[in-house]
């Protein structure tokens, strides 16, 4: 009898009732793969809420019998290394990886796998979509037009601000920041970006100055965070910083919370010290429901789902599929973060012998 390639999926998958928590990751090209058989994790906790379960870690017993896991919220952390050293692959479902332990899954010899493709465009146009709202006043015009004659009456106080002629700046140029700049083309805006690892080639193709990072905060009409979250980037939007942005700038936040000193930003927007901001990103989510920052009108907010869309989920899946595919067959998949890891001795033994097996 063949062996199995064996996949698990965490339990954050499904709901409480079995039915799939995101019906648009279509898994039947996972499913009807030959010799690949599909589990889903048991949910450990299941009095928990999402919250704690994303800080809970996922254990290595949970983990010994599989070649390859798909990855939601939880956390993957040294503990939760597989002690028969048969896991493979984690495929996060999505491009954010800080919750996954990477020098532990090297050290393992596993590929964390994300889904740069599938998140491109999407978080790109929810980029877009908070710059338009934030610039046209949307929310503003949205409750003037509720109150009748009395909002209508009123709506010349409130005008929007064309693009023309303004500065999109980026604190970032990769995957996201590069087709964020690609879509704002037809605005005739001028483009800046600041980021060390920037290509330069790429930056002159899409009409990007590079700039340090100073002259980013206090050039950009619209600043937006496009930068993963690591130790030298965590609060590298602070107090200092968002100073030196002009009165009439916009800050844009789809990365992730903790890139921007929150706290530094409720008092700059408090304070009207700029324009406004158009987050899905916060320090802590979920939010508290009292936080300052949710009694401000010049932010618009959203629970991190700015990108969620069908087309968005099914890219995203069907990428994490393409990734734990190509390791059943043997191949190096796209979007590993921890390269090394190819060169790996251990990992070249799984990858072979998967060739050998399922080829």
């Amino acid at each position: 009898m063949t062996a199995k390639f064996r996949v698990a999926l965490s339990s954050d998958f499904k709901k409480t009732d079995g039915s799939p928590t995101f019906p648009d990751f279509d898994l039947a090209p996972l499913m009807a793969a030959p010799n690949v058989e599909v589990a889903f994790l048991e949910d450990t906790n299941p009095m928990l809420s999402p919250k704690f379960k994303s800080a809970a870690p996922l254990q290595a017993a949970q983990l010994e019998d599989f070649d390859a896991l798909i990855l939601l919220i939880h956390r993957f952390a040294p503990e939760s290394v597989p002690k028969s050293g048969r896991l493979a692959a984690v495929a996060r479902f999505g491009v954010g990886y800080d919750t996954v332990d990477v020098p532990a899954c090297t050290a393992g010899d596993i590929a964390l796998c994300i889904t740069p493709d599938g998140v491109r465009r999407p978080v790109a146009v929810s980029i877009l979509t908070f710059m338009l709202a934030l610039t046209g006043k949307m929310m503003v015009k949205d409750r003037l037009a509720r109150l009748g004659p009395e909002g209508f009456a009123v709506k010349g106080q409130h005008m929007g601000v064309g693009l023309v002629g303004k500065t999109l700046g980026s604190l970032g140029v990769g995957n996201i920041g590069a087709e964020m700049f690609r879509l704002a083309r037809p605005f005739d805006m001028k483009f800046i970006a600041h980021d060390p690892f920037a290509d330069p080639k790429l930056a002159a193709e899409l009409g990007i100055e590079l700039v340090g990072i100073e002259d980013l905060f206090a050039r950009a009409d619209i600043l937006t965070v496009n930068c993963p979250l690591t130790p030298d980037t965590h609060h590298i939007v602070n107090a200092g910083r968002l100073a030196l942005m002009k009165k009439t700038a916009y800050l844009i936040n789809t990365a992730r919370g903790p890139i921007v000193d929150q706290k530094a930003l409720t008092e700059v927007l408090a304070d009207r010290r700029i324009a406004g901001a158009g987050l899905d990103v916060f320090e802590v989510e979920p939010t508290d429901p009292n936080d300052p920052l949710h009694k401000l009108d010049n932010v618009i907010v959203a629970p991190h789902a700015m990108s969620w869309t069908d087309q968005c989920f099914a890219g995203v899946g069907a990428a994490d599929i393409r990734a734990v595919l190509d390791i059943q067959h043997g191949r190096s998949p796209r979007g590993v973060v921890n390269r090394e890891v190819l060169e790996r001795p251990g990992f070249k033994r799984k990858l072979e012998g998967y060739a050998k097996q399922f080829a």
